[in-house]
């Protein structure tokens, strides 16, 4: 585990909070100077915000303070030189690389050392139902959060789209049966579901795996179980070197953003982006909370363990690349590694807390821009096809999307409003990817101490 850091003393970490604090009037203030056409005045503003950010950031040794910092610095790149910020783009795209180049060997490791060497073989089903049922009831929570959340914004009604083409929104892919759902989790070839990085089924192996080398004698296991504890604090240790690049790739990921889009893009429809981030807030007061305090998880050491994880996602909008990092946080938190590499790969597949308000609310809008009203029935109806096909989509790309097109398919709706919801997506997708880290992160701690296994003494590591 990383060496704890040093508690800074008090006077630097008051000062830092008060720069910190003045900054943050500053950078809002630029921000509205720069949509109101003061860009001069927007862009000095912002420049002494991100100063002060920076001072206050010099005291604080901690990878989510440094990468909320590139990621405002990104932003007025993005604003201010958006054709080098533009070019900046493969640093997000380098550090992803080698943050799947990882994922695989990190799973099989810390999934079968869990299960071989802690003697968990017969705890590991009831953990599984137990998950299962976990993601089910918040996923669910979320559907309807984002369906009542946009019946009351309206956001989609007077909506103007434009008209549809034979290209312009993607081909509505069949969603599997859950016949092929259940055969396609179990790989035909590991190297195969290495390669084209299949989360769910390397982790399925690994259990497999796991499971077979805990049958066999003490004798014969130890020799493998060795060589596997060690690949798993390598990998381990690997993911703390890729983290020093977390902050870089955060940043750049915004520039591009902030370049190719500007932000006079979320203007025309900053109603459904507001109510997202408000159904978001719902979610979590009203269903992650309530479950941290039912299941006695110490929230403000939660909110620290996580932080770094969802930071990560919020910039990149890529649930994996922050996989590892969620992984060894929740295992310094108290969770024990067998129970965190078993949950939190599994909840990538199943447990979209954020994908699945978004989800709901975009059928919604599609609707309400096609001027069509749905009925109480249409809609639970709605829901219930979002909740199968949701579960059917594990390693597609852009499964938000093709979930999405198939549930208008399903509902009789038109697809050409989905191209207002895809111009917008970026915004609303790195809401919904810090969600599911997070809501991934709490299942992981909620097992825990459902199995009695979930240890308090949790410090914040050093980056």
């Amino acid at each position: 585990m990383p060496s704890k850091i040093e508690p800074t003393p008090r006077s630097k970490v008051r000062f830092s909070s008060i720069l910190a604090l003045a900054g943050v009037p500053l950078w809002l203030g630029g921000v509205a100077a720069g949509l109101l056409g003061h860009v001069a005045l927007g862009e000095a503003l912002r420049s002494v915000a991100i100063g002060l950010f920076a001072v206050a950031a010099v005291s604080r040794s901690s990878l989510m303070v440094w990468t909320f910092l590139a990621m405002l610095a990104g932003m007025e790149l993005g604003l201010d030189a958006p054709r080098f910020a533009v070019q900046t783009h493969f640093l997000g795209d380098l550090f992803l690389r080698l943050i799947r180049m990882i994922v695989a060997p990190l799973l099989f490791a810390s999934i079968t050392t869990g299960i071989a060497a802690h003697g968990q073989l017969r705890s590991i089903g009831r953990v599984a139902v137990k998950a299962l049922i976990y993601f089910e009831v918040v996923t669910t929570l979320g559907l309807i959060i984002g369906t009542v959340a946009m019946n009351i914004s309206g956001a989609g009604w007077g909506i103007v789209f434009p008209p549809a083409t034979a290209d312009a929104v993607p081909a509505v892919q069949t969603l599997h049966t859950w016949q092929q759902t259940v055969v396609n989790l179990f790989p035909e070839n590991i190297a195969q579901a290495v390669a084209q990085n299949q989360i769910l089924q390397v982790a399925i192996f690994s259990v497999l795996f796991g499971a077979a080398l805990a049958m066999l004698s003490q004798e014969k296991r130890a020799p493998l179980l060795s060589v596997l504890q060690s690949l798993a604090e390598t990998m381990f240790q690997l993911t703390r070197i890729i983290m020093y690049l977390a902050p870089l790739a955060a940043g750049t990921a915004l520039a591009y953003t902030v370049a190719s889009m500007g932000f006079a893009a979320l203007l025309p429809l900053g109603k459904l982006v507001l109510t997202y981030y408000a159904a978001l807030g719902v979610l979590s007061l009203g269903v992650l909370l309530p479950i941290l305090l039912i299941f006695r998880i110490p929230i403000r050491k939660f909110i620290a363990a996580v932080g770094e994880p969802a930071a990560i996602g919020f910039a990149t909008t890529t649930s994996e690349a922050a996989l590892p990092l969620a992984m060894e946080r929740m295992e310094e938190f108290g969770v024990p590694r067998w129970i965190v590499s078993f949950v939190i790969p599994t909840g990538y597949s199943f447990n979209m807390d954020g994908s699945s308000v978004y989800l709901s609310m975009a059928a919604i809008f599609v609707a309400q821009a096609a001027g069509i009203h749905l009925s109480v029935g249409q809609q639970i109806a709605m829901l219930g096809t979002l909740l199968l096909a949701s579960k059917g989509i594990a390693g597609m790309p852009r499964a938000t999307l093709v979930v999405l097109l198939a549930t208008a398919s399903a509902i009789h709706l038109p697809t050409a409003p989905i191209l207002l919801i895809l111009g917008i997506d970026t915004l609303m997708d790195m809401g919904r990817t810090m969600m599911n880290v997070v809501g991934n992160c709490m299942a992981s701690a909620v097992i825990a101490r459902s199995e009695g296994e979930l240890s308090d003494g949790w410090e914040m590591p050093s980056p």
